[in-house]
Parts: structure tokens; sequence; C-alpha cells
């Protein structure tokens, strides 16, 4: 989990975050090298080594998600290291939520 400042944002927002735009997926071209990916999620996410290659195979597989600000800074964070990626909500979800929120 990413933090907010120098603390963690609090597992009831997160939750509130997921529950009312639900997640955002990172996406990352697969031919990237694992190396430099590895190395960014370690920094940002504090990931142990042992663990990494974990991370990186639902990063790669566009599996890996959270909140969409959570998604958004991680991507920022590969980007400034020359690795393209970008934070997205899947096809739809954000529409049909709107609607419903406009419509009761």
């Amino acid at each position: 989990m990413l933090s907010c400042g120098d603390d963690e944002v609090p597992a009831e927002l997160r939750g509130l975050l997921l529950s009312d735009h639900g997640p955002a997926r990172l996406r990352v071209d697969p031919s990237v090298r694992d190396v430099a990916v590895m190395r960014v999620l370690r920094a940002v996410l504090g990931v142990e080594l042992a663990d990494v290659r974990a991370v990186l195979r639902t990063v790669l597989s566009g599996d890996h998600s959270g909140t969409l600000p959570e998604m958004e800074f991680l991507a920022r964070e590969l980007r400034a290291v020359g690795i393209a990626a970008v934070a997205a909500r899947p096809q739809g979800l954000s529409e049909a939520r709107h609607r419903d929120d406009v419509t009761t």
C-alpha cells in the first residue's frame, strides 16, 4: 500500500475509495526490463527482495490494482525512470457508477 505523506492511507478511507470508485489497475508494457520495474516496486511499495518477483508478475499481467491515486502514483514513479505506465479503471465502471449516482 502506498502512503499519504508520511503515513499510510487509513484503511477506512482506502476502503471507501475502492467501494465508491472501484479499483484501478496499473498497466505497463510487458516488454520492459524486469530489473527496472522491480527497483521501482521495491522503492515505492517497500517490497522485500524475496517478494518483488511475485509483485512484478501481477504488474506485468495487468492484475496489480488499488485506488486510482495509488496506481497513478506508482505509474508516475515508473514513468520517471523511463517506463511507459498508466493507471486505469476497467472500461465502463466509472461511467456506470456515475449514472447510478445521478439517478438516485
